[in-house]
């Protein structure tokens, strides 16, 4: 009769290994899908508007319908989440997203573009904070969290550049339709991959009902607020009345949540001075990362005059500087505090965007453009793992979910204000030296008038370099804020590693 050999410790050591491998390559996918479409459909937007004839007031909306829907309802889709069963809710949301990828991709209209991208929205946010979430349940503490957690916010922030070099090429090469239908192919294999991940228990108690509606709606119209201004003035009516009514369905929110039972976001999580320090943190990160990257893809498309292709590729060294220091990062948390590692990194993006407001009509490429977005991209990125690992530490299981979705949440505002923001700077800047510089270098080209390309460039240069100096800003007050709120010592180690260190 056989005997089956005793499995020894290497071999065991291997399979846990290769099996959180593929954990970890299905959540990466999953955030990386999720980010993605934040910016995959820039690039196709004219080929969108070619063929519905879309106004230009209704075009913006095929970004705006999934940036809201998946910023407002990330706190909605994290509770779920706990509630329910973080990968029953993950696996919920990837179908969501799949089946809105495909009906977007066939849709015979502009309106019902506009509706996939929202019901796309909606998928995403209960994907995104339950995969996060799933870091913690799947991956023991220690070494391999802190791996899962540098290649998930290099997900979280690669997504923003792949989107923009994804959608040129796909546009290009197929059509703007491929933008949403290569979503299926992943999605389904993601969906298939989650078989490998550890479900964690669900917990007892009920949705909360009225804070999911007052959370969602004041999310959604502070993002939207932010949006609209970036696009319409601080000044524009509807602007004020979505910041009016975004603050009176928070204030309400935070009452419910005061005095509701089962609370949808425990104001414990929040009040706790580390996590409050690093949600803000990541808010600064989050407006620094889509700033600096929306102002770079400008300048090289209106004063380098780079094809959207050309731009997206131009772009990649954004993404390698996140990838690079996100794996930094996930060795130092096991060494330093957090803090420490933090402030570093604000204090290397500030400088790179400060390098960045030095850029003028014409600044090459390769001497004065790639290296400073490396710098800054560095930086943010070396600065996102340690926030993350603080706002999931030593949280109760039962809200890791929630504790996620504000980080997500956090990110997503922290990108609507920074792009209002800096564009609102940059297109105020430009005015000074030329009234609508961007519709004057169009028309220069379109006329072949070299004076007034000459004369806009220089005057789109001054905005962009206003908006960067501008943006320095943010990382000193994130580092500044970081070291007076973040003063945890906790050191990211395996259960076991700590004993060994104190004994």
């Amino acid at each position: 009769m056989s005997r089956t050999a005793p499995t020894t410790a290497p071999e065991a050591e291997g399979r846990a290994g290769g099996r959180l491998g593929l954990a970890l390559l299905v959540i990466a996918t999953a955030q990386l899908m999720m980010v993605l479409d934040d910016t995959v459909a820039n690039v196709a937007l004219p080929s969108i508007q070619a063929q519905f004839d879309m106004s230009e007031s209704a075009l913006p909306w095929v970004i705006n319908a999934y940036v809201l829907a998946f910023g407002g309802l990330l706190l909605f889709g994290g509770r779920v989440g706990d509630l329910y069963g973080r990968l029953r809710v993950l696996r919920l949301g990837l179908i969501v997203f799949t089946a809105a990828s495909l009906a977007g991709g066939l849709a015979p209209t502009g309106e019902l573009l506009i509706a996939a991208r929202g019901i796309q929205g909606i998928g995403a946010a209960l994907v995104a904070p339950n995969a996060l979430a799933l870091i913690a349940t799947t991956f023991p503490a220690g070494t391999p969290r802190n791996k899962a957690m540098a290649v998930y916010g290099a997900m979280s922030a690669l997504g923003i550049t792949g989107g923009v070099l994804l959608g040129g090429l796909l546009t290009g090469a197929l059509s703007w339709r491929w933008v949403l239908l290569i979503n299926i192919p992943i999605g389904i294999a993601v969906l298939a991959g989650t078989r490998i991940l550890v479900a964690g228990e669900r917990h007892t108690g009920r949705l909360d009902t009225l804070g999911a509606v007052t959370g969602t709606a004041g999310f959604t119209a502070l993002a939207y607020g932010f949006t609209r201004a970036g696009e319409h003035g601080w000044t524009d009516p509807i602007t004020l009345t979505a910041f009016a009514a975004a603050v009176a369905a928070l204030v309400l929110f935070v009452v419910r949540q005061a005095r509701g039972r089962n609370p949808l976001l425990p104001l414990r999580l929040p009040a706790d001075r580390n996590r409050s320090g690093a949600y803000l943190t990541v808010l600064f990160i989050g407006a620094g990362l889509m700033g600096t990257f929306y102002l770079a893809t400008l300048f090289m498309q209106q004063v380098l005059q780079f094809g959207p292709l050309q731009a997206g590729a131009a772009a990649l060294p954004f993404g390698v500087g996140i990838i690079l220091a996100s794996g930094v990062a996930s060795k130092l948390v096991e060494k330093l505090p957090p803090r420490a590692i933090t402030v570093t990194g604000l204090l290397i993006a500030a400088a790179g965007m400060f390098w960045l407001s030095a850029l003028d009509a014409n600044a090459g490429y390769w001497t004065d453009l790639m290296a400073p977005l490396f710098l800054t991209s560095a930086g943010l990125g070396l600065a996102f793992v340690p926030m993350t690992l603080t706002v999931v530490h030593d949280v109760d299981p039962r809200e890791t979910g929630v504790a996620s979705a504000l980080m997500n949440t956090a990110q997503q505002i922290g990108a609507a204000i920074g792009l209002a923001l800096l564009t609102t700077i940059s297109a105020t800047a430009a005015a000074t030296r030329l009234p609508d510089a961007a519709t004057a270098l169009r028309t220069g080209l379109a006329d072949g008038n070299a004076d007034l390309v000459a004369h806009a460039e220089q005057a789109l240069s001054h905005g962009y370099t206003t908006a960067y100096l501008a943006a320095a800003v943010l990382p000193v007050a994130a580092a500044v804020l970081v070291a007076v709120t973040v003063t945890t010592r906790t050191q990211q180690r395996s259960p076991a590693a700590a004993d060994t260190h104190a004994g």
